[in-house]
């Protein structure tokens, strides 16, 4: 599993994840990825446009920081999610409690908004 992050200016954190959120791709990237969430009104898309697979744990990552970043007044948005984890995310209604997006340009409004 592996990291990339990037400022997009306007306070904007993009994460973007490869690999395998399986309990192993998890744990190579929660420190690190939980980071990049820390701090006061937090913007942060996460691209999982790259992820092939989403385990239940890698469900559990995306939730936990997104609600701790909505108690410091943040925002967390997905990203374009392949077609097997868009699906797994829709299946566990994960989209009512983080919002996915299509495009960048999208999901930068609505986190700006």
């Amino acid at each position: 599993m592996n990291l990339h992050y990037s400022d997009l200016g306007n306070n904007i954190r993009l994460i973007k994840l490869e690999g395998t959120l399986d309990i192993m791709g998890v744990n190579e990237v929660e420190t690190q990825f939980a980071g990049y969430c820390s701090g006061e009104k937090p913007l942060v898309l996460v691209d999982l446009s790259s992820v092939d697979f989403m385990a239940s744990i890698g469900i559990r990552l995306l939730t936990t920081n997104a609600k701790s970043i909505a108690t410091r007044g943040g925002r967390m948005a997905l990203l374009n999610p392949s077609p097997d984890v868009k699906d797994v995310l829709e299946m566990t209604g994960i989209p009512s409690i983080i919002p996915m997006y299509e495009n960048l340009e999208s999901a930068q409004a609505v986190l700006m908004a």
